[in-house]
């Protein structure tokens, strides 16, 4: 029997999430928030939160500084989950969902501490050094860090460790020049179609362009959400969509990394990868059936997977 080893989820720019209501959005007068939460956030973060929910073992590796860093640590540690903290310089930013009356959300955030060279390389290596089965690097990376450092990160570990969900510098680096492939690549479909350069209006052209990224080498298997239209695939196998069915939707925040853990959970338990990306669009159907930072529940993930219609595409 095969041994499911610790999944390692590395954040390098967490936040501290808050998110609360207010009547109405409007410049000018003090706005009086009502019902706020904090949540430890960030997207490794949410993965992780995601995957010990799902009964999966888990570690959270979360790069944290100051005071806002304790506070995320003891908030995480709260909620059952394993941390493995990388202690740098500088003070955790701070994110903000605020949804007013009407429903509108405004998400804010900051852009988080500056990293040193040095502390790219220390990263590097205490990541390398925790990780003994699947890892998954999911969020933005904090200014200075090198864009490389998911390509970096995915030549140490070795061919079919890593999932990456990223964006910005490290994510057009990753696709622009791909060095080493790394197991799973998942983008949002603004991403992919900035990616593309042109529209990817139904699945079958968000899958083909999954496809010709892992024709170029970017990752062995490569997933595009679609919104309410579900999530894309492709894999040596073939190319798949999977369609969620319709929620009633409170806040999409956490939906991508909800997404992610589930699929990376489905795949370290030893399921196929289009039965991973079941499970992955109902983890994402049931995050954003929750308000605010909420993430998924591990029952209503359970209810939605039968009822998500998942198909492969004709190529």
């Amino acid at each position: 029997m095969a041994v499911i080893r610790p999944i390692l989820s590395v954040t390098l720019n967490p936040a501290l999430d808050l998110s609360a209501r207010v009547s109405r959005m409007e410049a000018g007068p003090k706005l009086r928030l009502q019902d706020p939460v904090l949540e430890p956030g960030g997207g490794g973060v949410n993965v992780a939160r995601v995957i010990n929910a799902l009964g999966g073992d888990v570690i959270a590796w979360v790069a944290l500084g100051g005071a806002n860093g304790a506070q995320h640590m003891a908030l995480l540690r709260a909620q059952g989950v394993a941390v493995m903290p990388f202690d740098c310089a500088g003070e955790t930013r701070q994110n903000w969902a605020i949804t007013d009356a009407t429903g509108a959300q405004f998400r804010l955030q900051l852009p988080g501490p500056d990293w040193a060279a040095e502390t790219g390389i220390a990263a590097l290596e205490s990541i390398v050094g925790q990780a003994s089965g699947l890892v998954v690097l999911s969020g933005s990376q904090p200014p200075g860090l090198d864009a490389e450092f998911p390509q970096m990160l995915a030549a140490r570990l070795g061919p079919g460790r890593l999932v990456v969900d990223t964006s910005g510098a490290a994510l057009v680096r990753l696709i622009a020049r791909p060095d080493t492939p790394v197991l799973l690549l998942r983008l949002d479909q603004a991403e992919a179609e900035a990616q593309a350069g042109r529209t990817l209006p139904g699945a079958m052209d968000t899958a083909q362009f999954a496809a010709e990224l892992r024709a170029r080498g970017v990752a062995e298997m490569v997933a595009i959400a679609r919104g309410s239209d579900g999530n894309t695939l492709a894999t040596q196998d073939g190319l798949f969509h999977c369609r969620p069915p319709q929620v009633p939707v409170q806040s999409k925040i956490g939906a991508g990394d909800s997404f992610t853990g589930a699929f990376t959970l489905a795949l370290a338990q030893g399921q196929s990868a289009p039965e991973a990306l079941r499970s992955g669009t109902a983890a994402a159907a049931a995050t954003v059936m929750t308000a605010g930072t909420g993430l998924c529940d591990a029952a209503e993930v359970a209810r939605l997977q039968p009822e998500c219609r998942l198909e492969p595409l004709d190529t």
